[in-house]
């Protein structure tokens, strides 16, 4: 998606477009950042967060950690490769093995179609607790307006903004919540590198909804619209994409303290009934009614931001098997009916919505190893593919480190998984 102009432009143009090329530029910089954060924080980690805090108490800081660190090596190295190549995940695979990126894009786009679907129930979900409407409906109004953002002509400026707003919102309200209910954050502090339970299946299901499935490459695909690429731009990617952990790493722990300082009151939230909304009940039992409407809001932001980031980078992987869908109406449109495609699932299905929410993350988590693996590739053997001699040898071993791990832990988690959604034993 590029808002830039395709109009030849005079001499006496050239300043005026100069100026505005850089505003598009730095728009879709805060934008990348943005888009990554909040769709690392969408309503999957907020239900995921809630749920495995409800069942490992302070224990679960260990899990929320050892995704950052994840989130560290997976997202330094995309952002780097996809940025200095000037090419998108799906077509820099391509570059170095045949049809790799064919592979890569149709697992992001499954993926994405699930964890779109899963947005969307946690957008009706969201609006049942702000405002009382049924989830399905609150789906479907939640899908609308996404889809309205995409119909507009400068989709890309318009897509940042929202994006910026919802982030710092989502923030602030949970910081608040998080206050409030008092955690015992002595405990969660020394749990967070000494835990006193690891689970494989629960890392592998935050890991995969916060930094698997489509977020792994959300970011680094809008920051290639800023115009900045190229090794030479090394330096302020890595910045930015820095920039981003930051801020998803501060949402994760603060929205798990929250949580936390009700589960350690004695409060039991519901985790089996099919109407169960463990971080709805965790959030009310804090601020009572308010606490719902909070939650309702908060949940509703994660998931509408989560929306326009899965259909948007989902639909940027099209470009692996046609060039039309680099930019353009091509582009919003392709977004638009992935949006359309998402909400008609969701609401055709008789899932609870919480359990869709871990589901996707678990399922995100399973397929994370195979692009990075590619991307390891890249870096030990053809650097010349991203414009360089030789790669940062310390990203190389972070990411070859991180993508071992991942490979672990969907080989011994992929069983738990499934298992806990009761599809297998």
């Amino acid at each position: 998606m590029s808002d830039s102009s395709r109009t030849p432009a005079s001499t006496e143009d050239a300043p005026r477009l100069a100026a505005t090329k850089k505003r598009v530029g730095r728009s879709a910089v805060i934008g990348a950042i943005f888009l990554m954060a909040t769709s690392a924080i969408g309503p999957g980690f907020i239900t995921q967060t809630a749920t495995f805090t409800a069942t490992l108490g302070a224990s679960f800081a260990f899990a929320i950690l050892v995704s950052v660190i994840i989130d560290i090596a997976v997202q330094l190295n995309v952002w780097r490769m996809i940025t200095s190549s000037g090419k998108r995940a799906g077509e820099l695979a391509n570059s170095a093995i045949p049809f790799s990126g064919h592979v890569i894009a149709v697992l992001v786009i499954i993926g994405g179609l699930a964890f779109n679907i899963g947005n969307i129930a946690g957008g009706g979900l969201g609006l049942n607790a702000l405002l009382g409407i049924d989830p399905k409906l609150g789906g479907l109004v939640t899908a609308a307006i996404a889809i309205t953002i995409f119909l507009i002509k400068k989709a890309g400026k318009v897509m940042d903004v929202v994006l910026v707003i919802l982030g710092v919102g989502m923030i602030v309200m949970t910081v608040i919540v998080a206050f409030i209910s008092q955690p015992p954050v002595g405990d969660a502090l020394r749990q967070t590198f000494l835990p006193d339970t690891i689970n494989f299946a629960t890392i592998t299901t935050i890991v995969g909804g916060t930094v698997g499935g489509y977020i792994t490459y959300s970011g680094a695909h809008r920051y290639l619209d800023s115009g900045n690429t190229g090794p030479e731009h090394a330096g302020p990617v890595m910045r930015a994409a820095s920039n981003g952990i930051f801020v998803t790493g501060i949402m994760r722990y603060v929205l798990f303290l929250a949580i936390l300082g009700v589960v350690a009151s004695g409060v039991t939230l519901d985790l089996t009934t099919q109407a169960a909304n463990p971080a709805g009940q965790a959030f009310g039992a804090v601020l009572g009614d308010a606490g719902m409407r909070i939650f309702g809001a908060i949940f509703w932001a994660a998931a509408i931001s989560s929306v326009i980031g899965a259909a948007y980078t989902s639909a940027t992987f099209l470009s692996t098997f046609h060039k039309r869908f680099l930019g353009g109406w091509s582009l919003q449109w392709a977004t638009v009916v992935f949006i359309v495609v998402s909400l008609i699932v969701y609401l055709s299905i008789g899932t609870a919505p919480a359990a869709i929410l871990v589901f996707v993350g678990g399922f995100n988590g399973l397929i994370l190893p195979i692009g990075l693996t590619v991307f390891m590739y890249i870096g030990w053997f053809r650097a010349d593919l991203l414009g360089v001699k030789r790669y940062p040898r310390w990203l190389l071993i972070a990411g070859t480190l991180v993508t071992a791990l991942t490979w672990y832990m969907g080989a011994v988690s992929i069983g738990p998984i499934f298992a806990f959604l009761g599809i297998g034993a």
